[in-house]
């Protein structure tokens, strides 16, 4: 199942390329679709060698794929975020639905430590925060997390769109200050494309 979804994500995060790079050429440096897509093809190129690799190595391996082709912040930041769950995971044989909850946390916390950014600040956090909240709020009802993924997909998507009525202060972004206003930011953009394909799997 998490080898399926790594290779759509690929597929969505490449057939995206050029609106990726069009949202970050107007706020940034106008590179986020190319170099994500050039990591996601990468990742594509190695997919048959993941299918007997544990969950901890599948994500680690992702995150160094992305680290080392895609460069710049997106790299940094995603390669950062993978190779977080990657730790989590080790000596997991089976993932849990709390376990699910636990790799979002960890990614996230991957990402504050490298990117320094927090909710608010037109990044993707503000995408996967309010994801991450709303699983961690259905793990302490006693809820299955990930029944109703369309409510799972509409948080995302309300994360990235809120981005718009953000003014950037980070990254390149922060160059164009208030300019950044009315611009959905490409990372929160491309964290969505990635849960909503985990969402349409999964279901």
């Amino acid at each position: 199942m998490l080898v399926k979804i790594v290779e759509k994500i690929a597929d969505e995060i490449i057939e995206n390329k050029e609106y990726l790079t069009e949202l970050d050429r107007v706020i940034g440096d106008g590179d986020h679709g190319v170099n994500l897509a050039r990591g996601f093809e990468e990742i594509k190129a190695q997919i048959s060698s993941y299918s007997s690799l544990a969950y901890s190595d599948i994500f680690q391996k992702m995150g160094m794929t992305l680290l080392t082709k895609v460069g710049g912040a997106s790299g940094a930041i995603y390669g950062t975020a993978f190779m977080s769950a990657g730790m989590y995971c080790k000596g997991k044989t089976e993932l849990e639905k709390e376990d699910i909850v636990a790799i979002f946390k960890a990614m996230i916390e991957g990402i504050k430590k490298r990117g320094k950014a927090s909710l608010g600040e037109k990044t993707l956090l503000d995408t996967v925060l309010p994801v991450y909240d709303l699983l961690q709020h259905r793990l302490e009802q006693g809820e299955d997390i990930l029944s109703n993924t369309e409510e799972i997909k509409t948080v995302a998507k309300q994360g990235m769109e809120s981005t718009k009525d953000i003014i950037a202060t980070k990254g390149r972004a922060s160059y164009v200050g208030e300019r950044s206003l009315g611009h959905i930011d490409p990372g929160a953009a491309s964290s969505y494309m990635m849960i909503k394909v985990i969402c349409e799997e999964i279901k």
